[in-house]
């Protein structure tokens, strides 16, 4: 990868970039039953003199970006690393106002794109950009490099993050993925705050660190129903982060048999075609299975109404199928073998309904009992 930058700017730290294209690309996996390597649209919001983050993920993947800045001279370098990377079919630059929406669409032209990302200002004011520099004293590698355009607006990066959360209100899903970069832990916490008023339930947060010098945050939401694997959405690990975590998706439900896997493998296919899913697919040699559900159609509560309506039969077949088709929740049980123990995990991978999950893992854990060993 080549870059070519103005003299008064230094090249920007790659590995936090990479970290955030890695997390990225692994948000983009996790919420698609395609497999990953699909082609994808972008939109890096204040890409800078270097372009950094379009150039790292068409690098790595068949991804296609528009890179916005509303600097001159950093635009001018941009199309100058786009044009020596030999990636103009692939990257659009496009300049932008002050006062012009963050998330283009309707001016590109564009009914809905995959992802939005952003590096945003981390401050409030060049007086306190100087200030933090002064008290780090930090060697170059992990000083600020962006000019002064590039590292204050009004407000700082929690008041820029809030203006695209306000697009995304508005556009939605257009966008399957909304994420930024966090430069303070403070903002990470602030952020979560205004998308859990927003009534928001599918977001994720992580925290990349390099070395022990340079950490960084990133915060994703989403209108859409897919959900991001744990380790993806749940990426800061400290205690003191526990209050700011969305909910879990994956359940643990104890070590399976050591032996006799065949028996069990076919007692969870056999559980899951008894079901009136959506779709239930089951891969015998990865001891993988993906499933789809209308509703709740394991509780007894479902049943029950499935007999009344069966046998008060209101309504037209036309009438239903609109709503017997809609997912509400999707999942996915892996059995994963080991030498001396088997564990069997349930991953919520659609929906926005907590309830349906939790419900769904006390089914499979009680019609699996005669197999799971229960840990401490």
């Amino acid at each position: 990868m080549k870059t070519e930058l103005p003299a008064d700017r230094l090249c920007p730290p790659v590995p936090n970039r990479h970290n955030y294209i890695l997390w990225l690309k692994d948000l983009l996996d996790t919420t698609s039953y395609q497999k990953p390597g699909r082609r994808l649209a972008g939109l890096d919001i204040g890409t800078g003199a270097s372009c950094i983050y379009p150039l790292l993920g068409c690098t790595q993947r068949p991804w296609f970006f528009v890179a916005t800045d509303i600097d001159q001279k950093s635009l001018a370098y941009a199309r100058k690393n786009v044009q020596l990377n030999n990636l103009e079919n692939r990257i659009r630059i496009l300049p932008r106002a002050a006062t012009d929406a963050l998330i283009p669409l309707d001016d590109l032209d564009v009914e809905s794109i995959d992802f939005v990302m952003t590096n945003p200002p981390f401050y409030e004011s060049e007086k306190e950009m100087i200030a933090s520099a002064e008290l780090k004293a930090r060697p170059p590698h992990s000083a600020c490099t962006g000019a002064a355009v590039e590292m204050v607006c009004e407000g700082g990066e929690v008041a820029f993050v809030g203006r695209i959360l306000a697009e995304s209100l508005k556009l939605r899903d257009r966008v399957q993925w909304y994420t930024s970069m966090l430069g303070k832990a403070s903002s990470l916490d602030a952020l979560v705050d205004q998308l859990r008023e927003k009534g928001l339930d599918n977001y994720a947060v992580t925290e990349f660190v390099q070395g022990n010098k340079t950490r960084r945050w990133a915060v994703a939401w989403s209108f859409g129903p897919m959900r991001p694997s744990q380790d993806v959405a749940r990426g800061v690990t400290s205690p003191a982060w526990k209050k700011i975590l969305p909910p879990a998706v994956e359940y643990i439900m104890g070590d399976g048999p050591a032996n006799d896997i065949g028996t069990f493998a076919a007692k969870i296919d056999a559980t899951m075609q008894s079901l009136e899913l959506l779709s239930w697919q089951w891969d015998k040699q990865g001891l993988t299975g993906v499933g789809r559900a209308r509703e709740n159609v394991w509780s007894r509560a479902w049943r029950r109404r499935k007999l009344r309506e069966k046998d008060n039969s209101a309504g037209s077949a036309a009438e239903k199928s609109d709503d017997e088709e809609a997912c509400s929740f999707g999942f996915m049980i892996t059995v994963a073998v080991g030498l001396k123990e088997t564990t069997t995990a349930c991953r919520w991978v659609e929906g926005h309904d907590e309830v349906i999950f939790t419900s769904f893992c006390g089914f499979l854990k009680t019609q699996l009992g005669g197999f799971i060993r229960q840990g401490p």
